[in-house]
C-alpha cells in the first residue's frame, strides 16, 4: 500500500501530494506540527498531541481549522486507507499561501497536511544494548517549547551525531543540559531521575509525561531540574524518551561509558513498564 497524505480536504498518495510554492511553511517554516505512531493498529495518546499541536498554533497566532474530533476522525481515515501494520502520522500545519513578507495577513486559510508512512520500530537489540550519543551546543531559538516546523538546528544536530556514529545529539545550553536532537533526556543519579523542566527551553515530550508518572508510581523519586554535562557524564544512567524512541538506554557519550556501559536497572524498569501500557 502507497504511503498516503492528505492535503487541504483530500486524501491521495503520498508520491502526489502537493503545496504551493508561495504557501509561508515552505517560504517561512511558518507553521506547527505533531508526529503519533501507532501500537497494534491504533493511534497512541491522541489527545495530548493535538492539545500540544493546539498550543503551538496559539503560540503563533495560527488558526488549526479543526476541532480535536475532527482531527482525530482525519487520523482515523487516514489509518483505514493505509492500512500498515504500524503507522507514523505527521500532522502539519502552515499559515497558508500568500505573496512572500515577513508581516503575515490576518485572513489566510491554513495549509493542512496530514501523512501515514509504515513505522518500524527500533529492533528490541538496540533497546538491549544501549546507544551512543554526543553533545552540542543548543543553538535554537528562543521558544523550543512550540514544536514549529523549523527544525534547522535540530538537523544540523542530529547530522552531526550521524557522523560521529551516535544515535543522538544532547544539546547544551548555558552549561545546562536541555534535550536531545528528537527526544528528551532523562538522567538517573543517586536512585533518582532527573530531567529538565517544562519551559520554554525544551519541547515537553508526551512520552516524557507518561514516563516520568510511570516512575513515581514505581516509587522512584523525580525531579524537574537541569543537569550539568559533567553531571551527566557522571550519571549512572541516562536515557531518551520520544514518540519513536520510547525509553533507549544511552550507555556512552562523548566516548565516555556511563555507568556500566549497560542499560541500567532503572531504565530497563521504566522500559518494562511501557511495553506493559502499550499492551
Amino acid at each position: 500500500m502507497p504511503d498516503i497524505a492528505y492535503v487541504n480536504g483530500r486524501f491521495g498518495p503520498l508520491a502526489d501530494a502537493v503545496v504551493n510554492i508561495e504557501d509561508r511553511g515552505f517560504q517561512f517554516g511558518d507553521g506547527v506540527y505533531e508526529v503519533i505512531r501507532t501500537y497494534h493498529g491504533q493511534p497512541f495518546s491522541v489527545g495530548p498531541h493535538l492539545a500540544r499541536l493546539e498550543r503551538s498554533a496559539e503560540a503563533l497566532q495560527l488558526s488549526t481549522g479543526h476541532t480535536g474530533d475532527q482531527w482525530t476522525s482525519l487520523i482515523h481515515e487516514g489509518l483505514r486507507l493505509s492500512r500498515f501494520p504500524e503507522t507514523k502520522i505527521y500532522l502539519q500545519i502552515t499559515r497558508g499561501q500568500a505573496p512572500r513578507d515577513h508581516p503575515f495577513p490576518i485572513d489566510l486559510t491554513p495549509t493542512t497536511v496530514l501523512t501515514f508512512r509504515e513505522f518500524h520500530p527500533l529492533e528490541a537489540s538496540v533497546r538491549n544494548v544501549g546507544v551512543q550519543a554526543v553533545t552540542i551546543d543548543d543553538i535554537r531559538w528562543g521558544r523550543c517549547d512550540i514544536k514549529s516546523v523549523n527544525l534547522l538546528a535540530n538537523v544540523m544536530a542530529r547530522q552531526r551525531a550521524k557522523e560521529a556514529g551516535a544515535f543522538e545529539a544532547i544539546l547544551i545550553r548555558e552549561a545546562l543540559v536541555t534535550e536531545g536532537s528528537v527526544s528528551n533526556v532523562v538522567v538517573v543519579r543517586n536512585g533518582a531521575i532527573q530531567t529538565a523542566p517544562e519551559g520554554h527551553r525544551i519541547l515537553s515530550g508526551v512520552t516524557r509525561a507518561i514516563v516520568l508518572e510511570l516512575a513515581k508510581k514505581e516509587g522512584i523519586p523525580v525531579s524537574e531540574t537541569f543537569v550539568t554535562r559533567q553531571e551527566l557524564l557522571a550519571a549512572s544512567e541516562v536515557f531518551l524518551t520520544g514518540t519513536t524512541v520510547e525509553v533507549l538506554p544511552v550507555v556512552r557519550i562523548d566516548g565516555h561509558v556511563i555507568g556500566t556501559g549497560s542499560p541500567g536497572a532503572l531504565s530497563q524498569l521504566l522500559a518494562r513498564r511501557w511495553d506493559a501500557l502499550i499492551g
